[in-house]
């Protein structure tokens, strides 16, 4: 491993520190737009009027597609694939790996006479048959049954790398249950497009359909490939396990938005020709709050498309960066002492008639409207807070939670002072029937004024988990690795089931007699009531706010096992068994997966640093201390026995203290490989995940202090080894 980290340095010319790669763009990047992309407009020139028109009913209405017609689509995809080289064709799909999957078959197909043709059927497109034993189950099906399913999701678009035909699909094992993040998403978004617009009845009669949309900021770090091939740490887990910080990292804040160097900026414009080529709408980028940090946002689109493309960006990244001597990191906190990296989830509502129904409108109707989908979310998040902490609970989050303009653990909402105002009034509203003034009373002074206050109002707490932020929700706490497709399938899910009861309990008191607005305003008065608990405008990392979530009634859940525990509770399984998001079976399989795959991260990280620790800190610093030994004996040669002690005095304390950080190691790796045994030995999957939560990971600290005592006083025998700084300034 040595060798290999001194060989990768060599790569790597510091006269120049890597010649720049520069990256030819054309003038319009719309012009790229969707290149590579079965895309709307693609399909009415390769397909019939028939098959087109069945392929938008199945993305607009859910419809089913006809075999027939499948047979025409597939045919026509492989037209347009093969006219731009493509040879293979795979069904790519999103399995509880935490990343994206696919299995290459090629449109070559020998017949009679030694000849061959070049075939794709309908069946091929809707369905494969992967060998799915080696994917998560989470106890679902045995080892040796090797059957599941992919099947195409029609409403996100085919796409083209390389030479392969790459159609998005949902995964599902031989007896139904889903494998994937894809379905239940799927499932998620009906469910809220089939309440929301029940609701919509009650403003606009002309809405059929409403879509949740997503804009996702994807955080990320540069590292220079060869300084990463140094660091087994980052290698193997993603982050360094230890290593003394930089003298200089973020204490200026002077990365934040600054100068793009031009290895960096040759590197986000290449990615930038392979988004628009792929159709990923991305239009932002720029330097983060910590060196070597970075962020690019694309513009709002369908959750489910959105999900997918940020997939797919994910893995165009990491091939992009390699291009230029880069390696991506999309751990939430690769290196301490600086900000980690998330991926801010910014969620709406949109109708098929053009309205943002979380943006207020013109007049009291409009932002009647408004206030009911607002609240009504607020509430969704009162209800079922510990549910989407749950959906972003990772061991990697983690380290990521509570720190470095990173939101907390405890999940509060966060809507802004004049917003909250606006909400005491409507608390004011008295019970039942209202008399005419007080109808225009809040309509004009209070619901009518809503525009003016919110352009003033858009500004956002960065230690709220769920922020308001103009137009849309942020949910700011998902972490940078994560698939989007986890907090959106909570979110949507618990805002379809809170509309859904909104819907019931305002139809209720139009039965009794109260006039539909009235009905509204009622029902929300109590709302808010309810959930003002939540709605927190202070500081998330004060710990005067943990003292007040705790009074409030808020759980603190700290950790990945704690928040897992939460989603097994019978109200959670409820509500997905009561949408037909998933069935008790899945919520458990999922929950074991999740377990299973914190506590091999934990177990991962424990043998790399244990590994490092003996292996590469104490040869060095055993090293180091003999050459001070021999240094201290040629001192006392030559001087005098007075004047030696004085001379080696410092000499004599290093070689005490290293002997000293040496024995912590030793006793710390022998205790750490104790604890993770007897973690390992326990079967039972939440219980193991606390064990390493709390044995296991407490005791890297000792070792990790130890080592970087001694890496501060032999830093050149480990250089690069174990420090990080040179790795966060990219030049």
């Amino acid at each position: 491993m040595s060798t290999l980290r001194f060989k990768a340095l060599e790569t790597l010319p510091f006269k120049d520190f890597r010649r720049d790669n520069s990256v030819e763009v054309p003038l319009k990047l719309s012009e790229l737009f969707c290149q590579n992309v079965f895309s709307e407009e693609t399909m009415r020139e390769y397909l019939t009027k028939e098959a087109f028109n069945s392929i938008m009913d199945a993305v607009k209405k859910g419809t089913k597609i006809q075999r027939h017609i499948a047979d025409q689509v597939a045919v026509a995809m492989k037209d347009w694939a093969m006219s731009k080289g493509v040879t293979h064709y795979t069904h790519w799909f999103q399995p509880l790996t935490g990343s994206t999957a696919e299995k290459h078959d090629s449109f070559f197909t020998p017949i009679e006479g030694g000849r061959a043709i070049e075939r794709f059927s309908g069946n091929l497109l809707i369905q494969q048959e992967p060998d799915a034993s080696s994917f998560p189950n989470g106890g679902i099906r045995n080892t040796f049954e090797a059957r599941g399913y992919t099947a195409w999701d029609p409403t996100s678009p085919a796409f083209i790398m390389g030479t392969t035909l790459c159609i998005p699909s949902i995964f599902i094992s031989y007896t139904g249950e889903t494998l994937d993040y894809k379905a239940p998403l799927l499932r998620a978004l009906n469910a809220v497009d089939e309440a929301a617009t029940n609701v919509m009845q009650y403003f606009d009669k002309n809405v059929t359909k409403v879509t949740p949309t997503l804009g996702w900021e994807q955080e990320y770090f540069l590292v220079d490939s060869a300084l990463y091939q140094s660091r087994p740490d980052l290698v193997l887990t993603g982050k360094t396990l230890l290593g003394h910080a930089p003298a200089k990292g973020q204490q200026l804040d002077d990365h934040y938005f600054g100068s793009i160097p031009t290895r960096v900026m040759n590197f986000m414009m290449e990615l930038e020709v392979e988004c628009m080529k792929l159709g990923i709408p991305v239009t932002t980028r720029h330097n983060e709050v910590a060196p070597n940090q970075f962020e690019l946002a694309p513009m709002f689109e369908e959750v489910n498309v959105a999900v997918d493309h940020n997939s797919l960006l994910m893995d165009v990244m990491a091939r992009v960066a390699h291009r230029h001597h880069f390696h991506i990191l999309f751990h939430e906190k690769p290196f301490a002492g600086v900000n980690g990296s998330g991926k801010h989830n910014n969620w709406s509502l949109a109708t098929d008639t053009g309205e943002n129904l979380l943006s207020p409108g013109r007049n009291p109707k409009k932002n009647l409207q408004f206030l009911t989908f607002f609240v009504n979310t607020i509430k969704a998040v009162h209800e079922y807070a510990d549910l989407l902490r749950a959906s972003i609970a990772s061991a990697s989050n983690d380290h990521r939670l509570g720190a470095n303009e990173a939101p907390p653990a405890i999940i509060s909402v966060f809507i802004g002072s004049q917003l909250f105002r606006v909400l005491e009034e409507l608390e004011k509203v008295k019970e039942g029937k209202l008399s005419p003034d007080e109808k225009t009373d809040l309509k004009l002074n209070v619901v009518g004024k809503i525009p003016e206050i919110l352009l003033d109002n858009t500004d956002r707490n960065r230690t709220s988990p769920f922020a308001f932020t103009g137009n849309k929700f942020e949910i700011r706490a998902v972490g940078s690795s994560a698939n989007c497709a986890e907090s959106m399938t909570v979110m949507n899910t618990i805002a379809a089931k809170q509309l859904r009861d909104f819907k019931k309990e305002v139809d209720a008191l139009i039965e009794k007699g109260l006039k539909k607005d009235e009905a509204i305003f009622n029902v929300l008065r109590e709302y808010i009531k309810q959930c003002k608990n939540i709605m927190f405008e202070g500081d998330g990392y004060s710990d005067d706010w943990a003292i007040e979530a705790e009074k409030r009634g808020l759980n603190n859940l700290k950790t990945t096992p704690e928040a897992l525990k939460q989603e097994m509770g019978e109200k959670f399984l409820s509500l997905y068994e009561e949408l037909g998001i998933f069935t008790h079976r899945e919520v458990e399989a999922r929950n074991e997966i999740k377990l299973e795959k914190y506590s091999t991260v934990i177990d991962i990280e424990a043998r790399v640093l244990s590994d490092i620790a003996r292996n590469h800190i104490i040869p060095s610093a055993l090293n180091y201390q003999n050459r001070l030994i021999e240094n201290v004996k040629g001192l006392k040669e030559i001087f005098g026995e007075e004047e030696f002690r004085s001379l080696a005095k410092e000499q004599m304390s290093l070689i005490t203290s290293i002997s000293e950080n040496v024995s912590k190691i030793k006793l710390g790796v022998e205790d750490l490989i104790k604890a993770r045994e007897e973690a390992k030995a326990v079967s039972d999957s939440q219980k193991q995940a606390e064990d390493y939560c709390n044995k296991v990971k407490p005791l890297f600290d000792d070792i990790r202090e130890a080592s970087d005592a001694l890496e501060m006083m032999v830093d050149d025998e480990l250089w690069p080894m174990t420090k990080y700084r040179e790795m966060l300034f990219t030049k």
